[in-house]
């Protein structure tokens, strides 16, 4: 490890909280050159997105979405995963923090833990499973779930008896039952708060019969019902008596938007867009015909392409759409649930249906409040962090930043953005110790299999059910098999979990396999995970090869799985021909250039601008109009009160100011060439095109806002 700087702060980042805000928070100051120590008060990563079954509004796969980056963070040189321990307290200034952290017990060695599984077969104490949202068993020596990330089980002690039957089965002796909480203390210059928020409890009030009868769920456990690593392996079933429904209805606004029961008198932003989500997805899942029905006050989608795909449930999909407030939900006799609304006509109207999920609100948690107090974060009147509306991933404490829920309630796309953000504003104050304390990694040499002939692996996925629900999955494996140059042939689950990532690196090494095919899911999202798995073990990257069996086939064949499995045997086929062509080419390492270009002057490019130079790379500001403030010049203030001109007219001072920023005014661009790392700006003056300059950058943010529409 590198020592490199000269000035008391810290080249490392503390990120706390390992959802998916608080693992692209962590990737991102990674791989900027920072230390980042990931702490989580659970046994693995993931957060909340990984119980979810799909995400909206694109329908993907949650888990095939965030294994990758489970896979990435869990192998990163420069994240150490910090799993069981919580934030204790938080001493110094921004640049040079102590942070005191509790490590909890996991009573086995997470170091010698093979994952092996012999702990839990031999285990005879269950246990309700918390990430199945209680919806089934687990035994009391258990992996949270089986992409779990460090993939090391846990002995939950307040269930086990202690027989020994764990330890006597375990060949690793990996078994610690008198393990202990250990506090240790960490440097770090700065510190993201990423802790995200609890689902509101509706057990609080009975209006909803939550308590009273299983058939009524909340919105996360039917995500597990749906998911097809959950209880009922992805068939749409209730929870009573394992029927299949025929009407399924979601209450909106759960413990959101609500004093009088939850104290919340927020939206929860997300509740809408998951009920419509769910009510698709059921419908694909229902082996019959199912009447879905979401009852709602008002319909919240606002973010990029959620009318349309409002519009698409309501049209397409036949999802009915009911204006109006639940009044109570009563169980029947044989399973069945009367549910009882007002419309917008003011009518007391009932309706009989199988299942009932509430659509639950997002809260801050205590625990979460506790370490808020602990580290001096002023919490807003919601309990949520108190930010500014003008710089909203900035906490009341210099050099603690937040992103994602515990900010303010908001669906995936925003809290990785959040995220984003909160990473770049930790590290602006840290920009002299970038790559100070980090790590190098070492490859092991690339094998040369330019004499052998070709002896292909093929590793076909069910990713849950979005293929295995559709194609024959083990007769695309069995075909496989019978192609030319193939020695192996195999299917799994989820072949982007870390789990697998080794496995093919196994299977690599004991058969000689020196080409790769993998029949899964998009090569835009997957195909650099799979490069570098193979690279760590001595193949050259682009000996690999990937048919997309599930966005070119399973999704568009959903209703005729012999032609998806037919096409599937067919992308195989081409995938392995393919794969016996393909030789080693070499990486070609580019220099970049330093500077970044920054299209549009208001605040988006200013704050662009000066984060880019904080961060000690040259930022080139351009704007077409002769002023710098674009249409904030125009606002008195935000919603919450708070002027809106002195922060612009202090962004344009602290941009004339700051000398690694060009701007320029009245300017246009032109024309652009190159490549990434190295592009080529022709800028033109916009009053007169001949007035022209060439600049030269490394990469472009473009802020060009929008217009009133009228």
């Amino acid at each position: 490890m590198s020592t490199k700087g000269t000035n008391n702060k810290v080249g490392s980042v503390m990120v706390v909280g390992a959802g998916v805000a608080g693992i692209q928070a962590s990737l991102d100051m990674a791989n900027a050159g920072y230390y980042v120590h990931l702490v989580d008060s659970s046994s693995s990563v993931g957060g909340l997105m990984a119980q979810l079954d799909k995400t909206f509004p694109t329908n993907d796969c949650a888990m095939c979405v965030i294994s990758p980056f489970l896979v990435e963070v869990g192998r990163h040189l420069n994240i150490n995963i910090i799993p069981n321990s919580e934030l204790e307290s938080l001493e110094g200034e921004a640049g040079a923090f102590t942070a005191k952290l509790k490590n909890n017990p996991r009573y086995i060695d997470s170091v010698k833990c093979t994952a092996c599984g012999q702990c839990r077969q031999v285990c005879p104490v269950t246990a309700v499973n918390e990430f199945d949202c209680r919806l089934d068993l687990r035994k009391a020596t258990f992996i949270k779930f089986p992409q779990a990330v460090p993939l090391s089980y846990t002995i939950d002690k307040n269930v086990c008896i202690g027989c020994g039957m764990c330890e006597k089965a375990c060949l690793a002796g990996a078994i610690s039952y008198s393990d202990q909480a250990r506090f240790s203390e960490i440097k770090v210059g700065a510190v993201v708060l990423a802790m995200g928020n609890e689902l509101f409890d509706p057990s609080l009030f009975d209006t909803y019969a939550y308590s009273r009868h299983p058939n009524v769920v909340t919105s996360l456990e039917f995500e597990r019902i749906l998911s097809a690593s959950g209880p009922y392996k992805g068939h749409l079933m209730r929870p009573y008596d394992r029927e299949v429904p025929q009407k399924i209805a979601w209450p909106q606004c759960i413990g959101s938007r609500d004093i009088n029961h939850a104290d919340h008198s927020y939206c929860s932003s997300v509740c809408c867009m998951y009920s419509i989500k769910q009510s698709m997805i059921a419908k694909e899942h229902a082996e019959t015909p199912l009447d879905a029905a979401i009852f709602y006050m008002d319909m919240r989608t606002h973010g990029k392409e959620f009318e349309r795909y409002r519009e698409r449930a309501e049209k397409g999909s036949g999802v009915r759409f009911i204006r109006s407030r639940v009044h109570t939900v009563e169980p029947l006799d044989d399973g069945g649930l009367k549910l009882k609304y007002i419309p917008e006509s003011g009518e007391v109207l009932e309706e009989v249906f199988d299942m009932v999920v509430l659509a639950a609100g997002f809260a801050t948690s205590k625990d979460t409040k506790a370490l808020a107090q602990r580290l001096g974060i002023n919490l807003n009147a919601h309990s949520y962090a108190q930010t500014s509306d003008l710089t909203p991933v900035s906490t009341s404490r210099e050099g603690v930043f937040v992103c994602g829920t515990f900010q303010s309630p908001k669906d995936i796309p925003q809290s990785v953005m959040e995220a984003s953000a909160a990473a770049a504003g930790a590290t602006q104050n840290l920009s002299e110790q970038r790559w100070s304390l980090t790590l190098t990694k070492e490859l092991p040499a690339e094998k040369n299999f330019s004499e052998e002939e070709p002896k292909i692996g093929v590793f076909v996925c069910n990713c849950g059910i979005n293929i295995g629900g559709v194609a024959d999955v083990p007769a695309v494996r069995e075909y496989a098999k019978t192609l030319p140059n193939v020695i192996h042939a195999e299917d799994n689950l989820f072949t982007c979990s870390q789990d697998t990532q080794e496995n093919i690196k196994k299977i690599i090494l004991e058969k000689g396999i020196n080409r790769v095919v993998v029949a899964s899911c998009s090569p835009r999202t997957h195909e650099p995970l799979f490069q570098e798995t193979i690279r760590e073990i001595g193949l050259n990257p682009y000996l690999f090869e990937m048919a997309n069996i599930r966005d070119q086939n399973t999704w568009v064949h959903m209703k005729t799985p012999q032609r998806a499995t037919d096409k599937a045997k067919d992308l195989v086929r081409m995938a392995v021909a393919k794969a016996a062509l393909l030789e080693s080419l070499p990486q070609v390492t580019l220099d970049v250039t330093q500077a970044v270009l920054v299209v549009g002057g208001g605040v988006a490019g200013l704050e662009a601008a000066l984060g880019v130079a904080r961060q000690g790379f040259v930022a080139f500001l351009v704007e077409r109009s002769n002023e710098l403030g674009g249409m904030a010049l125009g606002l008195n203030a935000t919603w919450q009160g708070e002027p809106v001109l002195p922060y612009v007219m202090q962004l344009i001072e602290d941009a004339k100011k700051n000398e690694r920023i060009k701007i320029f005014l009245e300017t246009e661009v032109g024309h652009v060439t190159g490549t990434i790392g190295n592009f080529t700006t022709t800028l033109k003056s916009a009053n007169n095109p001949l007035d022209t300059k060439v600049i030269n950058h490394g990469a472009a943010i473009l802020a060009t806002g929008g217009k009133e529409y009228k």
